[in-house]
């Protein structure tokens, strides 16, 4: 039992390594979507970009840039499907990484503990917790699926539009 759960940790965190370096990956290609749409260099949109410490606000600078009136209106909607796209996963990510992982040795069971406080009109939810099943394991498989897509969607606006790469 004890080498089964091992090895389901061990690939629990090869997913979540995976799914993190896809998610960051993907997020950098912001930065030549900065640079096009704000018609500047890679050097320039790379410190707009790190001066914008979370992918929320990334994401909508990217946004509110494909929505000026100057960007073409077939442009603009490949953004901003490609954004919705990425940020489809962002709240799988955020699980994954923003939590604890508690183990069973006897059962088996593992299971993640968000480090989030819900508060509610009237009470505090901490601590919610979510089984590490077959489910759970696709559904990572599938983030890290769909953001190669994204990732290859972004890639394809920057050499259609001519971005600064």
């Amino acid at each position: 039992m004890a080498d089964t759960l091992d090895q389901r940790f061990s690939d629990l965190l090869g997913l979540v390594g995976r799914l993190n370096y896809t998610w960051t990956n993907t997020e950098s290609l912001l930065i030549h979507l900065i640079a096009g749409l704000a018609r500047t260099d890679t050097e320039t949109a790379l410190v707009i970009f790190l001066t914008l410490n979370t992918t929320r606000a990334r994401v909508e600078l990217v946004k509110r840039l494909a929505k000026l009136e100057r960007a073409e209106p077939e442009l603009r909607s490949r953004i901003l499907t490609a954004m919705r796209d990425m940020m489809r996963h962002s709240a799988l990510r955020n699980r994954y990484n923003h939590c604890i992982y508690s183990f069973d040795q006897d059962s088996g069971t593992a299971r993640t503990i968000l480090m989030r406080i819900a508060d509610r009109q009237d009470e505090l939810k901490i601590g919610q917790m979510s089984d590490i099943d077959d489910r759970a394991i696709a559904q990572i498989e599938e983030a890290i699926a769909k953001l190669d897509e994204a990732n290859r969607t972004i890639w394809q606006i920057v050499l259609d539009y001519d971005f600064p790469t």
